[in-house]
């Protein structure tokens, strides 16, 4: 799969327009798996599900440190800073769940963002 652009000229406006190409192969398996004969709509409908089940499987790991604490990252973070945590902050435990729920609430902001700009 390649990228070129190509200029456009539009009203004495020219403009570069990417331009993706891909093998008869991946275009035929893109339109076999979403029955989207076009394959650009098709590529679209495989990257949108692809966003959707990615924030679902961070959802759902949110879910399980909210439920295994019994509060929110926000309240969690905090108490690990204020030391109010009914463990000890720096045990290998905590340290573990805080970096890991921590990436994924970040993951689940830049995905959010790539839907906001993109869908």
């Amino acid at each position: 799969m390649g990228v070129e652009t190509k200029a456009m000229d539009w009203e004495d406006t020219v403009q570069t327009v990417p331009i993706v190409s891909m093998s008869p192969q991946l275009g035929a398996l893109l339109t076999g798996l979403t029955e989207i004969p076009d394959v650009r709509m098709a590529l679209w409908k495989v990257l949108s599900e692809y966003l959707e089940l990615k924030s679902r499987a961070l959802e759902e790991r949110v879910v399980a440190f909210a439920a295994k604490w019994g509060m929110s990252f926000e309240e969690f973070s905090r108490k690990c800073a204020e030391g109010t945590l009914a463990e000890d902050a720096y045990s290998y435990e905590v340290e573990k769940d805080f970096w890991e729920w921590e990436q994924v609430i970040t993951l689940q902001r830049h995905y959010e963002a790539l839907r906001l700009e993109w869908m």
